[in-house]
């Protein structure tokens, strides 16, 4: 019998302060997986009696104080928890599990990489396209179907920004980052599932910067929210949705959810 899986991704930007739109988003959605980035607390004081008061009652946590963090929460069964240090400094920024119906999924929060794209002058530019190579290593060694979900702080598309020339040398969008993140997908030949939904050069944002007075008139979004999937994986995908919607809720992430549905 044929079932289907739906998981969700979204950059929260700090869990505990936006638990009422969490809760507001799991009610309303019902996915069966949330991968959460930037939680922004310990592991000790992140809402898991909230969460598991509405099913998700299975829960991966990597926190630490006041920054990065992240977080799987499930109505099903997580196995063979991972969380490894791509950063190289201990931050809290991918965890990773194994499912029941037969892939694995890894959930990441890649470095922003700081004002100046130069690692020279800017050590966080250089720290983020370090981060990468620790993935891109991972993700080449990877032997198993998988699901790559999270804030990759790249926007790789001329198409996924609300202005391309403008941007080319803005941290997110610059040549050297794209160029980075193509080297990420092509070790594993990873199949974007945003972009095979909504085909270039559809409209596709994930991101509008809190500065906008109306980020909704003003629409200068990036897609720096990603899903992959490894071939086997991607072959499950049945649907792929962008919830702008919830950017407008009271006291917003500035990043909006993006949900997968999987045949399993």
């Amino acid at each position: 019998m044929t079932s289907t899986l739906k998981i969700a991704t979204w950059n929260i930007n700090s869990v505990r302060f936006r638990i009422d739109i969490v809760s507001r988003f799991l009610a309303e959605e019902a996915p069966d997986i949330l991968c959460l980035q930037e939680t922004k607390t310990v592991d000790e004081t992140f809402p898991a009696e909230a969460l598991t008061a509405l099913g998700y009652e299975h829960q991966l946590l990597c926190g630490q104080p006041m920054h990065h963090g992240v977080a799987i929460v499930s109505k099903l069964p997580l196995h063979n928890r991972s969380c490894f240090d791509w950063q190289a400094n201990g931050e809290a920024r991918h965890i990773g599990a194994s499912l029941d119906c037969g892939f694995r999924v890894d959930n990441v929060y890649v470095p922003a990489g700081g004002d100046v794209a130069d690692r020279e002058q800017n050590p966080k530019f250089g720290q983020k396209l370090d981060f990468l190579a620790r993935m891109t290593d991972w993700s080449h060694d990877l032997d198993e179907p998988a699901l790559l979900v999270g804030d990759f702080n790249i926007a790789p598309l001329e198409c996924d920004v609300w202005n391309h020339k403008q941007l080319l040398k803005v941290v997110s969008h610059t040549p050297l980052e794209v160029e980075t993140l193509d080297r990420l997908q092509a070790a594993n030949d990873w199949i974007d599932l945003g972009r095979k939904f909504i085909p270039a050069p559809e409209r596709y944002y994930s991101w509008w910067s809190y500065r906008a007075k109306d980020h909704g008139k003003s629409d200068r979004g990036r897609r720096l929210d990603h899903m992959w999937a490894s071939a086997k994986v991607a072959e499950r995908a049945i649907a792929h949705s962008v919830h702008e919607h919830c950017r407008s809720w009271l006291k917003p992430s500035d990043h909006v959810p993006l949900v997968t549905q999987f045949r399993v």
